[in-house]
């Protein structure tokens, strides 16, 4: 199984920070030949430099609303690494605050970098990879994506939408040989939620371990990865029972936790 990370080229959206820039460090221990991706060159650098030897990096600053440079993406990779092999797409933003208050452009913004980034990204490399009969998908969902939090409408849509959207091409990609996963982490202490007090019974994982889920999901193929198991399932359990029943565990451990110092509305990048 190590062979489906060791020297394959892997595309990471969202490497500058969190969650991203954790699937990276982990990757380069796997070996993996990675293509670090975010806005800001310099960030991204500077991630490739704490990595230093331990793995062959490449970076291409890319923004994931910007369509046209998902095609610069592919055709820079595979001129100056190779074909593509995997895709971690994690990059994320995240709005805060009551349906009622939000505006249309609030979730305007989270589609655009939350679903349509990994959209765009599955549709640039996909390609190339039904072309090679090989290939793996991965996309950083979340619980909000199986269930969604008070206060989190313009990201659990998001979510939602990558959720039902990785669903859908792995059933159509079936017997193509790409593989696709969907990672469904609960809270994680990443930049994008720093400000966000939550209750100790779901308290905020660290990057790392969704990192591991990453990469559990590339060698054994799994369709999705929940993370932190027990907390994560049981309330997409208890939604799929009966949502009133969840909405009631919600209520009662408070489990939408309380800003600290935000704005309704501010962003946050993952």
């Amino acid at each position: 199984m190590s062979s489906r990370i060791q020297g394959n080229v892997i595309v990471i959206t969202g490497a500058s920070s969190g969650i991203g820039r954790a699937t990276a460090f982990a990757l380069a221990e796997c070996g993996a030949r990675l293509v670090l991706t975010g806005r800001r060159r310099e960030t991204l650098e500077k991630v490739a430099a704490e990595i230093g030897s331990r793995a062959e990096i490449h970076i291409v600053p890319l923004d994931v609303t910007d369509q046209a440079d998902f095609g610069r993406l592919v055709e820079c990779t595979e001129r100056t690494v190779g074909p593509i092999d995997i895709v971690v797409a994690s990059a994320g933003q995240y709005i805060r605050g009551n349906a009622a208050t939000l505006s249309e452009e609030d979730f305007q913004r989270s589609m655009e970098v939350n679903f349509y980034g990994v959209v765009r990204l599955a549709l640039a490399v996909l390609p190339g990879m039904l072309k090679r009969s090989r290939g793996h998908i991965v996309a950083v969902s979340s619980v909000d994506g199986k269930k969604a939090l008070p206060l989190d409408a313009p990201y659990a849509a998001a979510k939602f939408a990558v959720t039902g959207f990785m669903d859908a091409l792995r059933q159509d990609l079936r017997g193509t040989g790409v593989s696709v996963s969907t990672i469904l982490p609960g809270r994680v202490d990443t930049p994008m939620i720093a400000n966000l007090s939550v209750p100790w019974i779901s308290p905020k994982i660290e990057s790392r371990r969704v990192a591991q889920a990453v990469i559990r999901a590339i060698r054994r193929r799994k369709s999705e990865v929940t993370v932190p198991v027990l907390s994560s399932r049981a309330l997409i359990l208890a939604a799929a029972v009966s949502p009133g029943l969840a909405d009631w565990m919600i209520r009662l451990f408070r489990l939408e936790g309380t800003a600290k110092n935000v704005e309704i509305g501010d962003l946050g990048v993952r």
